[in-house]
């Protein structure tokens, strides 16, 4: 399945997401399987198939790693953990660094520590999603990069997983407050 082609999108990693969106809600309300309840069982199940794919198409678009992956693939390239280059040793020590650091975030409950560590992969993850969407197309000589954006959402999601633990789950959401006295 192509999900670019289903929700009616140019094949590139620089999609409108607005669009995106609001192609998925136009597609779903036509395919809604309600409107063919008294259809015939052919087409009561070519329509739940469609909106299965619209629904997927979805899911697949809006996720920055999962675009890459479909676009690399739609190009022809294997993507998985095992099909790509190895990741460059210094990601590696900048991640296993930073897994240093968000453990004694953790160890010392200094939630504003694990925030800077979040912000400092979604800006490292934004640039790397910057770089997919000025390429026209994406080749094998940019699958590196999706392998970075794996390590940054791993780590992203890690360190959001350490705020929770210390915050709970709606005030994870928010960053900590600058203390005003230092």
């Amino acid at each position: 399945m192509d999900p670019f082609e289903v929700l009616g999108l140019p094949r590139r990693y620089d999609v409108d997401l607005r669009v995106a969106e609001k192609n998925h809600r136009e597609l779903s309300r036509v395919l809604h399987p309600d409107k063919y309840a008294s259809g015939t069982a052919t087409e009561r199940r070519d329509a739940l198939t469609k909106a299965a794919d619209v629904n997927e198409a979805w899911r697949i678009v809006r996720d920055p790693v999962r675009r890459a992956e479909a676009l690399f693939t739609l190009e022809g390239i294997a993507v998985g953990e095992t099909n790509e280059p190895k990741p460059d040793p210094e990601l590696l020590m900048d991640v296993l660094e930073k897994r240093e650091a968000l453990a004694e975030a953790k160890v010392a409950g200094d939630l504003s520590k694990a925030w800077a560590l979040i912000q400092q992969m979604t800006e490292r993850m934004k640039a790397i999603e910057a770089e997919l969407a000025r390429a026209t197309r994406l080749d094998a000589s940019l699958l590196p990069k999706l392998g970075e954006m794996r390590f940054c959402r791993r780590f992203i999601e890690e360190a959001a997983a350490v705020a929770e633990e210390s915050v709970g789950p709606v005030e994870a959401l928010v960053p900590p407050r600058a203390n005003p006295k230092n």
